[in-house]
C-alpha cells in the first residue's frame, strides 16, 4: 500500500474510515473474535432483557469496544509476529502471551462488571 501524500479534509476522514472498515473485515476473519461478538450481543440483550441502567448498559458497551480494540491490536501483533519471524522464537511467543493478557484482562474486566451489573439490578 503506498503511503498518499497531502490528502486533507473529507477525503482524508474518508480513508480513515475504509481503512478501519478493512480491519473489521479482517478480525472478523479471527475465531475469537467472532466468538467476543457473539457473546457481547447475548450481554447485551440479557442487560436489556433484565432491565439494567440504560448509564450499566452504556458503561458495558464501552467496555466491550475497548475489548475489540484489544483483540484488533493482538491480533496485529499476532500477524506482525508471524511475518517477522514465521519460526518459533521466544520474543514472538513473548510479543503474543503479552497481547493475549491484555484480552484476557478485558475479557476479566467484562465480566466483573456484568455480574456487578446483574447484583445490583436483580437484588434492587
Amino acid at each position: 500500500m503506498k503511503p498518499k501524500t497531502n490528502v486533507r479534509g473529507a477525503k482524508r476522514l474518508f480513508n480513515a474510515l475504509l481503512y478501519s472498515f478493512s480491519g473489521l473485515k479482517a478480525l472478523i476473519r479471527e475465531t475469537a473474535f467472532r466468538q467476543e461478538l457473539f457473546f457481547a450481543v447475548l450481554l447485551l440483550a440479557s442487560l436489556i432483557l433484565i432491565q439494567a441502567s440504560a448509564l450499566h448498559i452504556l458503561i458495558a458497551l464501552v467496555i466491550i469496544l475497548i475489548t475489540f480494540s484489544i483483540e484488533a491490536l493482538n491480533t496485529a501483533i499476532e500477524e506482525i509476529v508471524d511475518h517477522i519471524s514465521p519460526e518459533w522464537s521466544e520474543v514472538g511467543k513473548k510479543a503474543k502471551d503479552l497481547g493475549s493478557f491484555a484480552v484476557f484482562c478485558l475479557l476479566l474486566s467484562n465480566g466483573i462488571f456484568i455480574g456487578y451489573v446483574y447484583w445490583v439490578t436483580l437484588t434492587g
